[in-house]
C-alpha cells in the first residue's frame, strides 16, 4: 500500500512516458506536421491500416467488389500510426480525430469525409444498396449489433488488449478486469450466435464484418495471442462462426489490404487495383 499512487488534484503531463505508444500519445488534438495524402484514380479513397478497425472497412469493400460492384472501387494507402501518420495535416482535414480509418468519396460533390469504422460500415453499405436491409426491423437488428461492437471493442482492445500486451508492465487489477469484460462479450456474441446464422439474423451484414476483425480474430488465434488465456474454446458458436466467416473471399482479400506485418502473402501495404491484392495472395504456400 506504501506504493499506491495519489492522483494529483489535476493532472498534467505533455507526453506518455512509458509503453509502446509512449512516442505519440499526447492529451491535445490537431495536426502536428504538414503533409497532403496522396490521391489515387478511384472515386473512394481510403486512408487506413490493417488493424481490426481497418479491415472492417476493407472487407466491405472486398465483398461489394465480389457482388461486382464496379464503382466500390478504391485506392487504400497506408497511415502508420506507430510513425504519427495520423497527425499530418492532410488526414487531420479529413478525420480531426487522428484515428484510422478514413474515408473519401470523390463521387459527389463537394467530396464527402468519412470517419469512425462504424459510420463508414453503414455510409457505404447505404451507397451500394448492400448487407444492410431496408427493412426497418431487420435494419434495426443490424444497427443494434453495429452499435454494440462500436462500444464493446474498446474494451477488448484499449482495455484487454492494451493490459494483456502492451502495457510496460503487467499488472493483475486491469487484466482482470479486462479480461472479464472480453469473456463477457464473447458470452453475449455465443449466445446470439446459438440463435442466428449471422449475428444479427440469418443474413450476412455490416454487422458481422464490424464484429468479425475483433472477435473473430481473437477466437481464431490472431489476435493478442490470447486464445488459450481467455479460453475461447468454450465458446463453440462464436468460434463456428468466425471460421465460416474466415473462409469468405471478401474477407481473406479485405484482412490483408494496408497491413505492413506478417508473412509476405498477408502484406497489400497500397491497394489501387484487385491485382495489387491478387499478387500477394498468389505467393501463399500451395
Amino acid at each position: 500500500m506504501n506504493n499506491q499512487y495519489v492522483p494529483p488534484k489535476v493532472w498534467t503531463s505533455e507526453t506518455d512516458s512509458s509503453g509502446q505508444w509512449a512516442s505519440i500519445n499526447r492529451p491535445y488534438s490537431g495536426a502536428r506536421h504538414e503533409r497532403e495524402l496522396p490521391i489515387g484514380e478511384h472515386t473512394l479513397q481510403l486512408y487506413s491500416l490493417a488493424t481490426p478497425n481497418g479491415q472492417k472497412v476493407t472487407i466491405l469493400l472486398e465483398e461489394l467488389l465480389a457482388l461486382g460492384i464496379k464503382e466500390a472501387e478504391y485506392d487504400a494507402y497506408l497511415i502508420n500510426i506507430g510513425e504519427g501518420d495520423q497527425f499530418a495535416s492532410g488526414f487531420v482535414d479529413i478525420n480531426p480525430n487522428s484515428k484510422i480509418p478514413a474515408l473519401v468519396d470523390h463521387s459527389v460533390d463537394p467530396e464527402l469525409h468519412v470517419f469512425e469504422s462504424g459510420a463508414i460500415l453503414l455510409y457505404l453499405a447505404d451507397k451500394f444498396g448492400h448487407f444492410i436491409p431496408k427493412e426497418l426491423s431487420a435494419r434495426t437488428q443490424v444497427l443494434n449489433w453495429l452499435f454494440w461492437l462500436q462500444g464493446s471493442a474498446p474494451y477488448l482492445g484499449g482495455g484487454f488488449g492494451h493490459f494483456y500486451v502492451y502495457a510496460p508492465e503487467k499488472y493483475e487489477y486491469p487484466i482482470n478486469r479486462f479480461s472479464m469484460e472480453a469473456k463477457r462479450q464473447l458470452d453475449v456474441l455465443d449466445k446470439q450466435l446459438a440463435t442466428t446464422k449471422y449475428i444479427a439474423g440469418n443474413e450476412y451484414s455490416i454487422a458481422d464484418m464490424a464484429i468479425w476483425p475483433w472477435y473473430g480474430n481473437l477466437v481464431l488465434g490472431n489476435l493478442y495471442d490470447a486464445a488459450e488465456f481467455l479460453d475461447v474454446e468454450s465458446y463453440v458458436h462464436v468460434l463456428e462462426w468466425a471460421k465460416e466467416i474466415a473462409q469468405r473471399k471478401g474477407v481473406q482479400r479485405g484482412r490483408i489490404v494496408n497491413r505492413s506485418w506478417g508473412e509476405p502473402w498477408e502484406q497489400v501495404p497500397e491497394r489501387h487495383s484487385a491485382e495489387d491484392i491478387d499478387l500477394i495472395l498468389d505467393l501463399q504456400p500451395k
